[in-house]
């Protein structure tokens, strides 16, 4: 599943933080769930910066990095202040809004600027640092500023690979980093590893709309379900 997710994400920009909360949780609670892909995305963006590296926007990158860096620290750490239930609430609800909100997006053809860009990095570092699967509205954000293509992909590989030592800071300081979480960390980004080449082979070949329609009803049904679960477990 973290192959396919990576393979994903090397694609559409998005996908791995959405898709890897499905499996995760099942096995282990809602969480660790967070502080596991923060450390196991190093690994995929790190494939995906090198994959694409030449299409890398530096200056839009520098925007959203340095305005969200702050907001990703608040963000990481009122997670760590959640319960199981709690965890599984906000990330549900990150997964089902993300499929409108992108759609949204899309369909207004919304264009910002980058005094728009650094203001709407800093709502989206609490949401990036609280939550996984939040990399839609990265996409959406980088897509309104202008960037297309493989533009976008290597510079939301690059931002995510900041705000992700922002939140693994974050959880270390706080203690959530426990050696389970860097096990199944390791284990899930030495596997994704190679999403992102096997991605660039078939970016060119495969129509989006096919992965994006799979990934929109998965994302949506997986956050239904961990949300009426941790509903259940609070009643």
């Amino acid at each position: 599943m973290a192959l396919v997710a990576s393979v994903v994400g090397g694609m559409a920009g998005y996908g791995t933080g959405a898709l890897m909360p499905l499996v995760l949780v099942p096995l282990i609670g809602a969480e660790p769930v967070v502080p596991i892909i923060a450390i196991s995305a190093i690994f995929s963006n790190l494939s995906r910066v090198t994959a694409y590296r030449r299409y890398f926007d530096r200056r839009r990158a520098l925007i959203v990095i340095l305005a969200s860096a702050i907001t990703t620290a608040l963000g990481a750490y009122g997670y760590t202040m959640l319960t199981s239930a709690g965890a599984s609430l906000v990330i549900g609800a990150m997964l089902i809004l993300s499929v409108p909100l992108r759609r949204f997006a899309r369909r207004r053809e919304l264009r910002i600027g980058e005094t728009g860009l650094g203001f709407s990095a800093v709502a989206y570092g609490v949401v990036v640092g609280g939550t996984s699967g939040s990399g839609v509205i990265l996409l959406s954000l980088l897509m309104a500023s202008g960037l297309e293509g493989a533009a976008v992909i290597a510079t939301d590989a690059v931002i995510s690979l900041s705000t992700g030592i922002i939140k693994i800071s974050v959880f270390g300081l706080a203690g959530v980093v426990t050696t389970r979480v860097i096990a199944f960390a390791l284990l899930i980004g030495a596997v994704a590893l190679p999403g992102a080449f096997l991605a660039k082979g078939f970016v060119e070949r495969m129509p989006v709309h096919l992965h994006t329609a799979i990934l929109d009803a998965a994302v949506i049904i997986g956050g239904v379900v961990m949300m009426s679960a941790a509903l259940r477990h609070v009643v």
